[in-house]
Parts: structure tokens; C-alpha cells; sequence
């Protein structure tokens, strides 16, 4: 019976954890905007909204042929937006994709902090 119980306890510890890191995981996702082929002016308002809603730190992540349109963005509300808003960081990186003919393309991305 102690065994079953110790079972119990461990598989309600790595519920616990699971959730704990699905929340962090939504927590990331929450502050982050992802760029793609909308007007620019689509993804500058969603990061206002963003720091408007009371968040500090913003991501904004794009791959490939978006990376110029995000940077575009950062700048945009950088300078005209919120001016006291500051480029904390930025990471760029190489991700491998499989293409629809089974190669493997490498795509730039990167990851641009804002932090008001």
C-alpha cells in the first residue's frame, strides 16, 4: 500500500511540475509577437498593446524574409511610439527546416527584447 501511495505522490509531483511549465510556457507566449507577412503597422500596434496592458518585456521573433519587417517594428515603436521603450537584447540563430521535398533548409531568425 505504501508503494501505490509513493507512485501516487510522484505522479502528482510531475503534474504539478508539467503545469508549472506549461504556465511558463504561456507566460513566454504571452509577451511575445511573432512577424509574418502582415502590414507592419499590424505588428507595432500589437506590441503597444502589448506594454499599454502593462507587460515590460516584449519578444519579437521572425524567420527568414520577416526578420527586416521586425526589425522595422522594434524601430518603429522605439522612436515613434514609446520613446522610453529600449532594445534590451537581441539573439539571432539559424534554425534547420524540413522543405516540402524532404531537404533540410537552414532559415535565419531572430529575437528582438523591448523592454519599457
Amino acid at each position: 500500500m505504501a508503494d501505490t501511495k509513493e507512485k501516487a505522490d510522484t505522479k502528482e509531483k510531475a503534474d504539478t511540475k508539467e503545469k508549472a511549465d506549461t504556465k511558463e510556457k504561456a507566460d513566454a507566449n504571452e509577451n511575445t509577437v511573432f512577424i509574418g507577412r502582415k502590414p507592419t503597422m499590424n505588428y507595432v500596434l500589437a506590441v503597444v498593446t502589448q506594454f499599454n496592458s502593462g507587460t515590460d518585456e516584449v519578444v519579437i521573433k521572425a524567420r527568414g524574409r520577416s526578420i527586416s519587417t521586425a526589425v522595422d517594428v522594434a524601430e518603429i515603436v522605439k522612436n515613434r511610439f514609446i520613446p522610453d521603450s529600449k532594445i534590451e537584447n537581441i539573439q539571432i540563430s539559424t534554425e534547420p527546416l524540413k522543405s516540402e521535398d524532404g531537404r533540410t533548409v537552414n532559415v535565419s531568425s531572430i529575437e528582438i527584447y523591448l523592454k519599457k
